[in-house]
């Protein structure tokens, strides 16, 4: 195992978070073990996570934060270190979707990030990073603070149907990826749109891409696509986008509509089979 003296804490988020918690503890007096009691965990977590082997998450920077006295230190921290285990060419979007005031985005495939559950982040996640898919799944979480905050940004998201019926992770993943979305109907700050197979070609069909408004900066359109993302502020692009984006407004159901469909897709293609036997008996 590495030496935690041997790290350079300016090298990255993570050596900087292990470097920190180890002077902490240090100051503190007490041993891994200690610490681990102290906070519900394991020494050898504590080793790991200060010699960045293992990827610290919200809930340990908190606990660290209460038995240390350290004042919030390690909460304001992890959200650093969680989104420096993002993809590089991820990473600026991931800090600009954060300062946004206003998110609109359509989704061709999938549900957006912010709006996953963890289950279904995770089955996604898997599949192409099989080694880091805790802590990309941590990453992802931590994006969706964002909704928390006291002042949210304003979330329009248009989805393709495809997103409801492709099932990520089975049956039980998608039921309550589903529940989760209806459970934003009375927030007023979240608004989705189903874009139904029915409507035929759309202006939406070149695939996935959202744009990001601010309150003092220049707006900004990002388009994903496989192991990139490619992000602008040229204004007669995000012109293009914009108009683009209204159209799939117009075109997709309206919210309550969207809601409906979402929801006869739990009933009808991701039912409990459990349950719908106890209904039949009843």
């Amino acid at each position: 195992m590495a030496n935690i003296q041997t790290l350079d804490p300016s090298a990255s988020p993570l050596d900087y978070y292990g470097w920190e918690l180890r002077r902490q503890r240090e100051a503190h007096g007490l041993n891994q073990g200690r610490l681990g009691e102290i906070i519900f965990c394991t020494g050898s977590l504590i080793g790991q996570i200060e010699t960045t082997k293992k990827i610290p998450t919200r809930d340990f920077s908190e606990r660290v934060d209460a038995a240390l006295g350290t004042d919030g230190t390690f909460s304001r921290l992890i959200g650093l270190v969680l989104r420096s285990q993002l993809p590089t060419w991820f990473q600026p979007y991931a800090e600009m979707e954060a300062k946004a005031s206003y998110i609109s985005t359509y989704q061709a495939q999938v549900v957006y990030g912010l709006l996953q559950t963890e289950e279904y982040a995770r089955a996604l996640l898997r599949v192409d990073e099989p080694n880091k898919e805790d802590e990309l799944v941590a990453a992802r979480m931590e994006r969706q603070l964002v909704l928390q905050r006291e002042r949210p940004p304003a979330l329009w998201v248009v989805m393709s149907e495809a997103a409801l019926l492709q099932a990520v992770g089975g049956r039980d993943v998608m039921r309550a990826q589903l529940a989760h979305l209806l459970s934003f109907q009375a927030d007023p700050w979240v608004h989705i749109q189903i874009l139904p197979f029915s409507v035929g070609q759309h202006t939406g069909m070149m695939g996935t891409f959202t744009l990001l408004r601010f309150n003092d900066d220049p707006d900004l359109l990002y388009v994903d696509s496989y192991g990139q993302g490619h992000m602008t502020a040229n204004p007669d692009m995000i012109m293009e986008r914009s108009v683009g984006y209204a159209r799939l407004q117009a075109t997709a159901l309206s919210p309550r509509d969207s809601a409906a469909l979402i929801t006869r897709a739990m009933e009808e293609r991701y039912a409990d089979p459990h349950c719908t036997e106890e209904r039949n008996m009843a």
